[in-house]
């Protein structure tokens, strides 16, 4: 059973295993500088203020996903200017449940709370241009790709080559069933 809720406390040393826990290999396929990591201390501190923080003031809002209750990865977004858009950021933490269609579904299952809640127009994604994964994905969501450039797409990553994908609102209450 697949499942999403906003993030809680509870959930933070999860999200700090996943990024702290990472491979090298891992975190450069994710287009991320190791080197820009933060330490665990700044992690809670940074996600417990996420959290705290109310809605129209929000910097990142994530969404916890879950398999049979229990958490097995997470999607959050920044760059959130309340109204307009925002940038969407997809991490599945169980190997073992990629490429089986899960994450399709518990995006469609998050894209409401980031739509409503944020009372967006627009959400857009730039992942990583050499990852197949999440590219592949947003296309089967019914995100439409804008183009692909060179940029530094977050605070942790490294200059690289990302796809722009976008999807708005009108594209989006479409795609509901």
């Amino acid at each position: 059973m697949l499942s999403v809720r906003e993030i809680e406390s509870s959930d933070i040393e999860h999200i700090c295993d996943y990024w702290l826990n990472a491979s090298p290999a891992a975190l450069k396929d994710m287009g991320v500088d190791f080197a820009l990591m933060p330490d665990r201390d700044s992690w809670r501190k940074m996600l417990q203020e996420q959290i705290e923080t109310p809605i129209q003031e929000k910097r990142s809002y994530c969404m916890i996903w879950l398999i049979d209750g229990q958490p097995v990865g997470h999607c959050n977004v920044n760059k959130i200017i309340f109204g307009l858009q925002a940038y969407m950021h997809l991490h599945l933490w169980k190997k073992d449940e990629r490429s089986k269609g899960t994450g399709r579904t518990l995006i469609q299952m998050t894209l409401p709370w980031f739509f409503e809640r944020l009372e967006l127009w627009r959400i857009r994604c730039e992942p990583y241009a050499a990852n197949p994964a999440p590219n592949k994905i947003l296309a089967k969501t019914g995100f439409q790709f804008v183009k692909t450039w060179r940029t530094k797409p977050g605070w942790l990553n490294f200059e690289q080559e990302v796809n722009l994908w976008d999807l708005t609102r009108e594209q989006w209450k479409k795609l509901k069933l």
